[in-house]
């Protein structure tokens, strides 16, 4: 009788490691996918700018777009346009699904970034000249377990035609 309470024990072991291993392999290949995680990063991102933190923003730029905007000069530029210029207080967004994109180039010419992921941000705006819509392909990528965000500054075919 002690045999079948023991085998009941080693069942009910094994099942519990077995759902632990099945919850952990949903949590790691799953929930926490890069596409994922790409994802959460624009949220955050965008969520600090909806918020006015543009300093808790610019820390998320990824070192090239670090290297475009002071961040003395973000802090003063964003609101500036936003509030100043628009008459916004503050904004809503929405992010559509991580698109993964490999051999991305922030510009014509510049290093290559071996993995990011495209984030389409539809960001809706409130103000002084009414209601507007910016719809704008954000790129992330992660540096060292930190997902860093960027904004693609090629130009178009559009924007090289003479007027």
């Amino acid at each position: 009788m002690k045999r079948n309470k023991g085998s009941k024990l080693y069942i009910l072991l094994f099942l519990s490691i077995i759902l632990c291993l099945v919850i952990y392999f949903i949590y790691s290949f799953i929930l926490k996918s890069p596409s994922n995680q790409a994802e959460e990063a624009v949220e955050e991102f965008y969520s600090y700018e909806a918020k006015g933190a543009y300093a808790e923003s610019w820390e998320m730029f990824h070192p090239f777009m670090k290297e475009r905007f002071e961040k003395g000069d973000y802090l003063q530029d964003r609101p500036h346009v936003f509030l100043n210029h628009f008459g916004v207080n503050t904004f809503t967004f929405q992010i559509e699904d991580a698109e993964k994109i490999e051999g991305w180039q922030i510009e014509e010419d510049s290093e290559t970034i071996e993995v990011v992921y495209k984030v389409t941000v539809s960001q809706r705006f409130e103000g002084r000249y009414g209601n507007f819509e910016i719809v704008q392909d954000v790129f992330t990528t992660d540096i060292d377990g930190e997902w860093t965000v960027l904004w693609d500054y090629k130009k178009s075919e559009t924007s090289s035609v003479s007027q």
